[in-house]
């Protein structure tokens, strides 16, 4: 046989080889599907840290520092399917129904401490809004205390949400 023709050949099989992956690409992980969880802590009285986190279903997680934390600006990281999908089995006893915004209700709240609005974020742009005052003495948001507190070492964000005192920049 000769080389001109072993190439041919060679080509010829490869071209036929190709057309057997259907065209699309091979990851060997299916996209992942779910709502986009974004979590703002607002200011309260003080010097509280007011930064947004942010997990979409993959993983990939978005932290913006607004002020009192130690990185201010945008921070990009991976934190992976799995952690997703833990803070969004926590987070969902507290989901309102798609298109409500509701309170997760504190027996006592105190009023000058952070606010934390909990928006979930479905792949058509349709939200539900979750809103709770920090710091709750019981009730169904003292549970949700817990988990949000929980939330910047979870997503890996703690050095990034740390509180900062600023020279100069005022409390709230």
């Amino acid at each position: 046989m000769t080389r001109s023709l072993q190439a041919t050949l060679i080509t010829a099989g490869l071209l036929v080889l190709s057309g057997c992956g259907g065209g699309a690409p091979v990851t060997g992980m299916a996209p992942a599907t779910g709502d986009v969880i974004s979590i703002a802590v607002g200011p309260c009285f003080g010097f509280c840290p007011v930064y947004r986190a942010q997990i979409s279903p993959g993983g990939s997680i978005v932290f913006t520092g607004e002020g009192h934390t130690e990185v201010l600006g945008e921070r990009r990281r991976e934190a992976g399917t799995s952690v997703y999908m833990a803070l969004a089995a926590d987070l969902a006893a507290y989901r309102p129904a798609d298109g409500a915004e509701q309170r997760v209700e504190c027996d006592v709240a105190i009023s000058d401490t952070s606010r934390y609005t909990i928006t979930w974020r479905r792949p058509d742009g349709g939200e539900a809004v979750a809103t709770h005052q920090s710091r709750c003495s019981g009730g169904p948001g003292q549970k949700l205390d817990t988990i949000l507190q929980a939330l910047p070492a979870r997503l890996g964000i703690a050095a990034w949400a740390k509180q900062v005192t600023r020279r100069g920049v005022s409390r709230g």
